[in-house]
């Protein structure tokens, strides 16, 4: 079976890894260079994007910004999953919160943008501080403010007019302001859902960031309300988006309670600690469910945590010598912040997965892989 993904990064690269042994061959088309190429050993074919629609059983995508005449192109074919509806709504934060409204999953009170009396209306009626996101074209911390007083409004709007200018009649600039929320961690969920509507969602993951950029997740410390709270969202906007892949939901946890950060259609950063702590990872379930083939199991097999590698030439080889510690590496050009790969490690049970970490800091200093002898005491403690 050949599959065709949007997009020829490190999720594409690791998506055709996992399909490899399901007989599943992949090509990737590079939205930059406008190329079908091969995800892992990066040969350019020949291929034009109409050619691969035409010879792929099916069409995914491994992020949500996609120009809007490839994913229509891609969903006239009746081949593209998730679909067009679901990787709309994950790169427009406008359409997110309308779904969020609509399937009735809590989110931070919030106030749509396209004017300057729209941001006072914010600071008026959601108070101060606020989070400011450009709803198109963020991600990884870009595209953000936070308004913590009057005399900001002015500098911060004219940040924002800017970005609100630069859109089209046929694709407009919005901003959403939150209500800056409290919160105790910052968790995710992952889970699949296949064609049937059959869901399969992962153990939730505890994340660290750091300047707005994952830099660790934790995947076995169980909470079952929290749980609870997660597989509920994930199934109401998995099915009204009748979404078929990997799906993944960011969440804050304020005192047990949930509230959506953001949703992202695809496989995400925070699961690729599946990888080593599943039976069936999170490439390899999304995978099969664009590929109409049964989902995998879900169930933790390890506790495990994921460390990125941002910015860095290479991951230190020594961090092999620490038992179950995996590397991938996405072999890209470094660039500072840039995901470059990342480490997972499992243990079977959280006390030596809290050793496993502390050793890794012998091999990851400080600066360049922030917070994990921190995550490492924590999960000392809770035990």
């Amino acid at each position: 079976m050949k599959i065709l993904i949007l997009g020829a990064g490190q999720l594409a690269r690791m998506m055709s890894l996992a399909g490899a042994p399901l007989n599943l061959n992949v090509v990737a088309y590079d939205v930059g260079s406008q190329k079908i190429m091969h995800p892992l050993t990066g040969e350019i074919y020949t291929t034009t994007l109409e050619q691969a629609i035409s010879d792929a059983d099916a069409i995914t995508a491994e992020f949500e910004h996609i120009p809007d005449d490839v994913l229509t192109l891609c969903c006239n074919s009746n081949k593209f999953y998730p679909g067009k509806a679901a990787i709309k709504t994950g790169g427009d934060r406008a359409l997110e919160k309308a779904l969020l409204d609509k399937t009735n999953v809590a989110c931070a009170p919030y106030q749509l943008i396209t004017e300057k009396a729209h941001l006072e209306l914010a600071v008026k009626t959601l108070g101060k501080p606020l989070v400011i996101k450009t709803c198109q074209a963020g991600y990884d911390g870009k595209g953000q403010w936070r308004l913590k007083s009057d005399h900001q409004i002015e500098q911060i709007w004219s940040e924002m007019a800017d970005f609100i200018a630069s859109g089209t009649q046929d694709a407009p600039h919005s901003i959403i302001a939150e209500k800056m929320i409290p919160f105790d961690r910052e968790v995710s969920i992952i889970g699949a859902r296949d064609k049937q509507g059959n869901v399969a969602i992962y153990p939730i993951t505890e994340n660290e960031h750091t300047n707005g950029v994952l830099t660790l997740s934790i995947a076995g410390k169980n909470n079952t309300l929290v749980e609870q709270q997660a597989h509920s969202a994930f199934t109401k906007i998995a099915n009204e988006l009748n979404y078929v892949g990997v799906l993944a939901i960011e969440f804050f946890d304020v005192n047990g309670t949930l509230l959506v950060n953001e949703i992202a259609p695809r496989v995400h950063n925070s699961g690729h600690w599946t990888q080593q702590g599943c039976h069936c990872s999170q490439f390899e379930n999304h995978m099969r469910a664009v590929a109409g083939l049964p989902l995998g199991n879900t169930e933790l097999k390890h506790f495990t945590a994921m460390i990125n590698v941002l910015g860095q030439g290479c991951i230190p080889t020594e961090v092999l010598t620490v038992s179950d510690a995996t590397s991938h590496w996405y072999g890209k050009t470094a660039k500072p912040g840039r995901k470059m790969g990342h480490i997972n490690v499992s243990a079977d049970n959280i006390n030596n997965l809290a050793v496993k970490l502390g050793q890794l800091t012998d091999y990851l200093p400080e600066q360049e892989y922030p917070g994990i002898l921190k995550a490492a005491t924590a999960l000392m403690l809770s035990e």
